[in-house]
């Protein structure tokens, strides 16, 4: 049989020829032997009725295989020819014709430099892409950074914002005499707390002396 491979003809038939012609011939062959054997007990049958007849069973396996032997001799010499006009004639799509999926190559030829340089072109878009998608991630992360951030700002102004309430309830008027207020207090914090320090350390060595 042909080992032509057939590849547009498989693309529109679903099979390739060859496996279409393989199947025709397998199923010829079992339909070949089958009959034989129908035939062979049709024969030892009809030997039954003669009980005076010289022909054996084995005689009559013996004629079966040598008359199965010449029909596929015959058959296989048929089928090169019936092969040879299904491929010429039935399972053949000519040169000139083009499948209705295949027409975008048609319209848009490449060479295989030009389909090269394409699959080039991709493999760099792709990069590119994965690059953005890799920039897009960092910047999200980024931007949920920002946000924190932003969010920390809000309560520091709100913060200033109470406190500049604070001190124009106290009487200071703008922000530079709120923090100026805001150092003296701050000061006088710190020194009420060394007092309490010193005062409890001497307590200490009270204790102690005691």
């Amino acid at each position: 049989m042909s080992v032509d491979p057939r590849a547009y003809e498989a693309q529109f038939f679903g099979f390739t020829p060859q496996t279409c012609l393989l199947r025709i011939y397998l199923a010829f062959q079992d339909y070949l032997f089958e009959i034989m054997l129908v035939v062979e007990n049709v024969i030892l049958k009809k030997l039954e009725r003669l009980p005076n007849s010289k022909i054996t069973p084995f005689q009559i396996r013996q004629s079966t295989e040598k008359f199965l032997l010449f029909m596929r001799q015959q058959f296989d010499k048929l089928f090169n020819t019936m092969e040879k006009v299904l491929l010429q004639l039935v399972l053949n799509i000519p040169k000139n014709v083009l499948l209705p999926e295949d027409k975008a190559h048609e319209q848009y030829p490449y060479s295989k430099e030009q389909f090269q340089a394409l699959q080039e072109e991709i493999k760099q878009l792709q990069q590119q892409c994965r690059a953005e998608a890799a920039a897009g991630q960092a910047l999200r992360a980024e931007l949920e950074e920002q946000k924190v951030v932003q969010a920390e700002l809000e309560k520091i102004l709100q913060w200033f914002d109470g406190l500049e309430n604070i001190c124009r309830e106290h009487g200071t008027g703008n922000f530079e005499e709120s923090l100026a207020f805001l150092t003296q207090n701050s000061k006088k914090l710190q020194d009420v707390l060394k007092d309490v320090e010193e005062k409890n350390k001497k307590i200490k060595k009270c204790d102690q002396l005691l």
